[in-house]
C-alpha cells in the first residue's frame, strides 16, 4: 500500500516531497519508510534580451555599495602592483641651467638606472594617486574642478581648435595610408603656440616663470604624435603624463586636490582629441605591435579605466563582449568608452583583432585587471628598452649621471628616434631591438616602437568607404569599419 503525503509549505519555496510507505506482508510487525524525495522546481531561465535589460536598469541607478568594497579589501590579489612607488615632490631649487629636457636613456645599463630613480618612482607614485581617487567615479559625473584644471581643458581645446583650423592634405599625389603629411602642419602649430599656451596656466603666466615654461613645453609638444613619422603610440602618451608630473612639481596642479579631475577631465580631453587627430590625419601606429597590444595606440585609458570600475558590484570585465552594455557604458567609464572606439573601426570579435583585450575579459574581477594593468604598463612601457629611449629628462625629471655616460662620444639617432653610441663596442651598442644599430630585423612582443609600417586603421576605413562612394570625402567624414585580415 502507498500513501502520497504533500507538504503543503513546499510550494512557497518551490519544493514538493513526496513519502512512501510500504507495509512487509512476509512479516506482520515489520514496515518502512522510504526516504523522502525532494525535487526542485526551477523558474524559466531568462532570456538573453531580457538579462540585458535587467542590467541596464541597475546600470542606469546610482550605485551605493560600501559593503562590497569593506568586503573586497581582505579577498586574496595579486602583490602590489605599486611597490617603490613615491608620491611626486614639489621643485623648490630654482632653475639654474639653460638645457632643455633630451632623451638619456641609450643603454640597458641607462634603463636599469632609470629602473631605480627617483623620477621613476614618482611616475608610479603619480599613476597609483590618480588611481585611487577615480575608482568608483564616473567621466560624466559632476565635480568640482579648481582653476588650474579648467586652465588646462583651455589649452586642451586650443589644440582643437588647431586641428580644425589644418585641414587634411587632399592632394591624391600625396595621400598615404600610413599618415596624411597635414600632421607635420598641425605639429608646427602646435609647437609655435606651446609657449603662449603655457602662459595660460596659473603660476607659468609671467616673465620670470619662462624657464619653467621651456622646461615643460618639451613634454607638451612630444606628446601629441611624432612629425617625421606621422605616428603616435605609448611613449607620446607618456610624455603627456609627464607633462602633468612636472605641473605637479611646480605647484600648478595639486595632486591630492586635483588627481580625480587629472584622470576624468584632463585626461581623458586629451585622448579625445587624439581620437580626433588620429582619425583626421591617419596617424600610424608607433610601433609594430599590432594585435598584441590593448589597442593600436594607448595604454592609460584601460589601465585607469580599470581602476574605475575596480570597485562596481556587477560589472565584470567579461561585459565588454556585449555591445548594449558598452553602449550604455561608455560615457561614464573610460575602458568600455575605450572598447567602443574599436568597435567602432573594426569588425569581428575581439579575439580576432584584439587577443590581448580579450584574454583579460576573462579575469575574474576588474580589481585583478586593474592591478595586472599596472604591472604591464611598468614592464611594457616604462622598462622597455625601446619605448623608454623617448623619455625625456630635465631638471624637474632629473636623469642624474651614469658612469657610462664617460664612455660615450658620438651619439646617432635613426629613424624611429632611437639614440645610440657609435663608439662603443658592438656588445654595449645593440639597437633597443637587439639588433645591431644599421641591421634589419625586429623583437617580438608588445612594446615594439618601430619595424614594419602599419596603415591607420582609419586611414583604412575611410579609404574603403571612399572608394565604395558611401561618404564624399572630408575631414570627419564616417568611417565604415573594417574586418580584421
Amino acid at each position: 500500500m502507498s500513501d502520497r503525503h504533500v507538504d503543503p509549505h513546499a510550494s512557497k519555496w518551490g519544493l514538493f516531497s513526496v513519502r512512501l510507505s510500504t507495509q512487509a506482508h512476509a512479516s506482520s510487525s515489520e514496515s518502512f519508510w522510504l526516504r523522502p524525495i525532494q525535487l526542485t522546481v526551477m523558474p524559466p531561465r531568462p532570456t538573453v534580451s531580457e538579462a540585458q535589460h535587467v542590467l541596464i536598469d541597475k546600470l542606469r541607478k546610482p550605485v551605493h555599495h560600501p559593503s562590497y568594497a569593506e568586503n573586497k579589501v581582505n579577498a586574496p590579489g595579486p602583490q602590489d602592483p605599486f611597490e617603490g612607488a613615491l608620491e611626486p615632490t614639489l621643485f623648490v631649487d630654482g632653475f639654474e641651467g639653460q638645457e632643455l629636457p633630451r632623451k638619456r636613456i641609450l643603454t640597458q645599463r641607462h634603463l636599469d638606472h632609470f629602473k631605480h630613480s627617483k623620477v621613476y618612482a614618482e611616475i608610479v607614485g603619480m599613476i597609483q594617486i590618480c588611481n585611487e581617487s577615480v575608482k568608483s567615479h564616473k567621466l560624466d559625473e559632476p565635480m568640482v574642478e579648481s582653476p588650474s584644471i579648467r586652465a588646462i581643458l583651455q589649452v586642451i581645446a586650443h589644440v582643437n581648435r588647431l586641428v580644425d583650423e589644418t585641414p587634411r592634405d587632399t592632394d591624391s599625389a600625396q595621400i598615404s595610408r600610413f599618415g596624411n603629411p597635414a600632421f607635420r602642419e598641425l605639429y608646427q602649430k602646435i609647437v609655435h603656440k606651446t609657449d603662449a599656451l603655457m602662459q595660460i596656466l596659473p603660476g607659468l603666466e609671467r616673465a620670470e616663470h619662462e624657464r619653467s615654461r621651456k622646461e615643460v613645453a618639451v613634454y607638451f609638444y612630444e606628446a601629441w604624435g611624432n612629425a617625421k613619422r606621422i605616428d603616435y603610440g605609448s611613449g607620446m602618451e607618456l610624455n603627456f603624463l609627464c607633462w602633468l608630473l612636472c605641473l605637479v612639481k611646480l605647484g600648478v596642479l595639486d595632486l591630492h586636490r586635483d588627481a580625480k579631475c587629472i584622470v576624468l577631465r584632463v585626461f581623458w580631453a586629451y585622448i579625445e582629441t587624439m581620437r580626433v587627430i588620429q582619425a583626421t590625419y591617419w596617424l600610424e601606429p608607433a610601433g609594430s605591435h599590432g594585435v598584441w597590444g590593448l589597442d593600436d595606440y594607448h595604454f592609460l585609458p584601460f589601465l585607469w579605466g580599470a581602476g574605475q570600475l575596480a570597485d562596481h558590484p556587477y560589472l565584470r570585465p567579461k561585459s565588454i563582449h556585449d555591445v548594449e552594455i558598452v553602449d550604455e557604458c561608455a560615457r561614464s567609464y573610460m575602458y568600455f568608452a575605450c572598447i567602443q572606439a574599436i568597435n567602432t573601426v573594426k569588425t569581428e570579435s575581439l579575439r580576432w583583432h584584439s587577443p590581448m583585450l580579450d584574454d583579460i575579459s576573462g579575469v575574474r574581477s576588474w580589481s585583478k585587471v586593474n592591478h595586472g594593468m599596472v604591472k604591464m604598463y611598468r614592464a611594457e612601457v616604462l622598462q622597455k628598452l625601446p619605448i623608454a629611449q623617448h623619455i625625456f629628462f630635465g631638471e624637474l625629471l632629473s636623469f642624474g649621471h651614469v658612469d657610462e655616460d664617460d664612455y660615450i662620444v658620438d651619439v646617432e639617432e635613426d629613424d624611429h628616434g632611437h639614440r645610440f653610441a657609435t663608439n662603443e663596442p658592438l656588445s654595449h651598442s645593440i639597437h633597443a631591438h637587439g639588433h645591431a644599430p644599421h641591421g634589419e630585423g625586429q623583437a617580438a612582443g608588445w612594446g615594439d616602437c618601430c619595424g614594419i609600417p602599419i596603415p591607420s586603421v582609419f586611414a583604412a576605413a575611410e579609404q574603403q568607404a571612399k572608394e565604395s562612394g558611401q561618404h564624399p570625402p572630408g575631414k570627419h567624414m564616417p568611417v565604415r569599419r573594417i574586418p580584421f585580415d
